[in-house]
């Protein structure tokens, strides 16, 4: 039992790696033009194209969980991981960089393919809703305290030592998880296609909301450390703390959402989620088109479209895996798909606007929370199994 609690948290390490991919390079992103070259709209495209190589990575994974074995493909993506991340501390212009964060976002995202099917293997359907929180928790840490570490390293080594430290730590989790002796398989219950998922409009409720609400906040989270300092003349202190006031409530309410669930039913749980979300997201975009920039009150603001992602994201998740019939690694696969697409898409609309300020980014999150709620209304719930 204490082994496979060991490799539990070496998976969760290895998903926070994928997180790293974006957040510890966060605050290298506005002064990237002076030291490569290009513009701060070729800069919020070194993040796209992480994002975007994510997504290909995804689909990829989900395919080959079904002729190649689990500990491989999750113990070969942290070592290929490592070696593209040395390539992208090397790149010589912001051009080379970008090709490289894309094929580097294509390597690293096997754990986050892998990850929720260990968790639905080892725990009952309570116990799973609180394992995702548990874990939502520690891996939402990243992106709190990523930007932090990363703007240390920035100071430190510069932009380079941000991958560096990327590929330390991927090829570290490898070393260890094979002295361990791999990750479990994850299992599957019969046949199953990325085809039959996306024609069934029950995953797609609980795919597609889950995706836009988490797609719309990191909207914002990509866009807002070039708005505070190119635009709003402030610092990455500003950027740091409304992002650890975002996760520390975050985690907050991801560890109340068992009990939420318990007491009102995961559907209202996720509805409620849902719209307490969309209600942040709309008054971070009613403050931006009124022309506000305080840090504060867009920290403040901030806050309920974590409180409403910590409540929905658990139960949310959980029942797009239980809608996967079984297909464990693609459904997974699917929802972080539409998450990273979700995000890599947005970033890349709001990118040639991001030095307009906040408008142009809380207006592409609250569009995607709005669609994240429609999905709700109009795709047919999960019917209880007898």
């Amino acid at each position: 039992m204490n082994r496979g609690w060991v490799t539990l948290a070496l998976v969760v390490g290895s998903t926070i790696v994928g997180l790293m991919g974006t957040d510890l390079v966060l605050p290298a992103v506005p002064r990237m033009p002076e030291a490569l070259g290009g513009d701060p709209a070729q800069a919020q495209l070194v993040l796209a194209a992480y994002v975007g190589g994510s997504c290909l990575g995804l689909f990829g994974y989900g395919v080959l969980g079904d002729r190649v074995a689990t500990p491989h493909l999750f113990i070969g993506s942290l070592f290929a991981t490592a070696l593209l991340s040395l390539a992208c501390s090397l790149a010589p212009s912001m051009e080379a960089l970008i090709a490289l964060r894309a094929v580097q976002g294509m390597v690293a995202a096997a754990p986050a393919v892998f990850a929720p099917g260990i968790v639905n293997a080892m725990f009952d359907e309570e116990n799973a809703v609180r394992a995702i929180g548990v874990l939502g928790s520690i891996e939402s840490l990243a992106p709190a305290l990523a930007p932090v570490a990363g703007a240390a390293l920035l100071a430190i080594g510069g932009w380079q030592l941000n991958f560096d430290v990327m590929a330390a730590t991927a090829a570290v989790l490898g070393v260890l998880l094979l002295a361990l002796g791999g990750v479990p398989q994850v299992r599957r219950r019969g046949k199953g296609s990325f085809m039959a998922l996306l024609r069934d409009p029950v995953f797609l409720r609980y795919a597609l909301s889950q995706a836009l609400v988490l797609g719309g906040l990191l909207v914002f989270v990509f866009g807002m450390p070039t708005v505070f300092v190119r635009v709003h003349g402030g610092t990455l202190t500003d950027f740091i703390v409304m992002q650890v006031c975002g996760i520390a409530t975050f985690m907050i309410a991801a560890n109340s959402a068992t009990r939420a669930v318990r007491r009102y039913g995961a559907e209202q749980v996720i509805a409620a989620g849902t719209g307490i979300a969309a209600a942040g997201a709309l008054a971070q975009f009613l403050y931006a088109l009124a022309g506000g920039s305080s840090a504060l009150v867009i920290t403040v603001l901030f806050v309920p479209v974590n409180t409403g992602l910590g409540l929905r994201g658990p139960p949310g998740f959980f029942r797009a895996i239980l809608a996967s019939h079984g297909d464990d690694a693609r459904g997974s696969a699917l929802v972080i798909l539409f998450v990273l697409g979700a995000a890599a898409a947005g970033t890349a609309l709001v990118s040639p606007w991001i030095e307009h300020g906040t408008v142009p980014v809380a207006g592409a999150a609250l569009a995607f929370h709005a669609i994240s709620a429609m999905c709700l209304i109009l795709l047919p719930k999960l019917k209880a199994e007898a």
